[in-house]
């Protein structure tokens, strides 16, 4: 059995990521007793976490706000620059790093005061974020992906209206399943219960999500995981361009630098063929540029001439 401590930091773990747990499988999850959860939970609340405790049959407990945060975590002014810097991190779309800081950000905003939101939602209101400017990518409110976040994470019924790409607006009800960075853009994996089926919604264009209290059991997805079901819709979808570009360098490397952007295929040792479908040509240019190599463009023909653009500009620059 683990010691005292470690297990102590691991119910507390298992408390921060989710948001409600029965006693009995709690206490299943740490190989313990529920009499020696309980002692467990006391012990947390001495060291001023805000256990919840609900009796009865299907009794069991939950991290709640609190009039302060912990004691030994981080004070208020550490709280308010954590929740501020999070948010900027979720807004980006730096690999490996926004869905970390979005997970972070739904433990934080979980316990934190009320007095601390407001400064978080203040300052960030009269702060001006300097990001890359690009229509094609759409900004993402924090509020909007938090929300969504801990209805994944607490396997709650979420409603939200939703506007599609050719404009109509409807109501949504889903069980939320992941959220996905992909590209600049999210997306939420979510089992639609009015269509009855499985469907990948475009954060940018959902509004005033809300969770409905109601609980359920998650579903098995029809893929390998969230982010090869939302690759799978896109590739349903028609877009305007299909490009193919074969760029001397090894695919491992080409992989590495902008294998986010499109399908990386070996040619040889030193060549690789490159396919990407896109809405408009800015993107793979941009993408051809981080490769860092010499390519030959195959198709479309659009793309070379908005090459020959880009460099004429720059050369002048």
């Amino acid at each position: 059995m683990a010691s005292t401590s470690t297990r102590t930091l691991r119910l507390l773990s298992l408390l921060q990521n989710h948001r409600y747990w029965p006693g009995t499988e709690l206490a299943d999850r740490l190989g313990i007793s529920v009499r020696t959860l309980r002692r467990d939970i006391d012990r947390l609340r001495e060291l001023g976490y805000p256990v919840e405790a609900q009796r009865g049959v299907d009794g069991g407990y939950q991290l709640a706000a609190g009039a302060a945060l912990p004691p030994l975590v981080v004070d208020d002014d550490e709280a308010v620059a954590l929740a501020v810097g999070l948010q900027a991190a979720a807004q980006g779309a730096v690999e490996g790093i926004a869905e970390s800081a979005l997970r972070v950000l739904a433990k934080v905003v979980r316990v934190m005061p009320v007095r601390l939101r407001r400064r978080v939602d203040a300052l960030r209101a009269m702060t001006v974020p300097a990001t890359w400017d690009n229509p094609g990518v759409a900004g993402v409110d924090p509020e909007v992906l938090t929300a969504v976040a801990l209805a994944c994470r607490d396997s709650e019924h979420l409603r939200f209206a939703y506007t599609a790409v050719g404009g109509q607006h409807t109501d949504r009800h889903v069980e939320p399943h992941r959220l996905v960075l992909l590209g600049r853009r999210w997306y939420l994996v979510a089992y639609d219960l009015t269509r009855h089926d499985w469907r990948s919604f475009r954060i940018d264009r959902l509004t005033a999500p809300h969770g409905t209290g109601a609980r359920f059991r998650p579903r098995e997805l029809p893929a390998a995981d969230a982010a090869e079901f939302v690759r799978a819709g896109m590739g349903s979808l028609p877009r305007p361009y299909q490009v193919e570009v074969l760029i001397d360098a090894p695919a491992a490397v080409v992989h590495q630098r902008i294998g986010r952007w499109g399908a990386v295929e070996e040619v040889d040792a030193e060549r690789c063929r490159v396919r990407m479908a896109a809405d408009n040509l800015d993107w793979p240019v941009m993408a051809l540029g981080l490769a860092d190599a010499d390519f030959h463009v195959v198709e479309p023909p659009e793309l070379r001439d908005r090459l020959h653009r880009w460099s004429a500009r720059f050369s002048q620059a």
